[in-house]
């Protein structure tokens, strides 16, 4: 009896031993089966819903169900609305709810929820000068819980395009508003880039979306070409945009790709959905692989892309065969 009785336990005690042995069970990307287990909560606050954004964040989504954390990784969406009060009330709801990691898109949600946190991680998405806006003071070293991708623009790659396209361009128009950091910043590099060439350049400012067609008619037989930098409120508005241009033969260069979609002639700018991928393998490697905000430096995308609009160049007259040829 006292045989049987050893034999039951030894038998128990290595059962036990074999369930706690499951635990080496491979999950999603090499990470153990407790990870995959667990779910995570990640509030995504996005300044406001237009093309470049939405491609952003439909990016984001699309790369954590590829990656397979598509169930593990539970995302609360706010539209901020381009509304301050609005963006701070959905900052202040992630924080309340214990959220494990927060995405902000564009500057001023990624302010929004900087200000409400210093303790949940923070990572912004298309943020143009991360320094400038105040969210992290060394981009290779983050020393708080914020850090991201950045969508610097290199104003000279725009212009350079835009100089081959349509050479006899002597004045530029600048539609912005003066309240997005971001646009700020691409402005003064386009000032300073326009002032060593020696070409004139004059502006116009928006506070909202009501203002941008103004500003653009504003500008109609003052120059001969937009410069739109990325700014959310232009952005808004595109098509409104392109409708004046088109209508009065002014090519559009933009800052973003998206924004040629919805009228534009033509950019050599970021990709949209890289950097939303980008945005989405940062959040893995700090809330799966538990990496800190200091083991990841915010990255700026470096590869550039020329994108035209064919129906655009046709309405205006001018030749971007070179980038639509097969």
């Amino acid at each position: 009896m006292k045989k049987l009785l050893s034999l039951i336990l030894t038998l128990a005690m290595l059962t036990m031993l074999a369930a706690c042995g499951g635990g080496d069970t491979p999950a999603p990307n090499g990470s153990n089966q407790s990870t995959a287990n667990q779910t995570y909560n990640v509030g995504l606050l996005q300044l406001v819903e237009h093309p470049s954004l939405d491609e952003i964040r439909t990016a984001i989504e699309a790369e954590l169900a590829d990656k397979g954390y598509g169930d593990v990784i539970k995302i609360d969406y706010v539209n901020g609305q381009n509304d301050a009060t609005t963006m701070n009330t959905a900052a202040q709801k992630f924080v309340a709810d214990g959220d494990d990691a927060i995405i902000a898109i564009a500057t001023n949600a990624a302010q929004s929820v900087a200000a409400a946190t210093q303790d949940i991680p923070i990572i912004f998405s298309a943020v143009t000068d991360p320094v400038a806006a105040e969210l992290v003071s060394d981009l290779s070293a983050p020393d708080g819980n914020v850090t991201g991708i950045s969508d610097y623009i290199d104003v000279a790659a725009i212009f350079g395009l835009a100089e081959e396209l349509t050479p006899d361009v002597q004045t530029y128009g600048f539609i912005y508003n003066m309240g997005e950091v971001n646009s700020v910043s691409v402005i003064e590099q386009a000032k300073a880039y326009l002032d060593a060439k020696g070409i004139a350049y004059e502006e116009a400012f928006v506070t909202n979306i009501g203002e941008v067609t103004t500003a653009a008619q504003s500008l109609v037989g003052k120059v001969d070409a937009f410069f739109l930098p990325i700014d959310n409120t232009v952005a808004s508005a595109m098509s409104n945009v392109a409708d004046i241009a088109n209508a009065n033969q002014i090519p559009v260069y933009t800052a973003a790709d998206s924004m040629v979609n919805d009228g534009g002639l033509a950019t050599a700018g970021v990709n949209y959905t890289q950097l939303g991928k980008q945005t989405a393998d940062m959040l893995i490697r700090i809330l799966i692989d538990g990496e800190s905000v200091a083991d990841n430096p915010v990255e700026v995308l470096t590869e550039y892309s020329v994108t035209v609009n064919p129906e655009t160049a046709a309405a205006i007259g001018v030749d971007v065969s070179a980038y639509t040829a097969e």
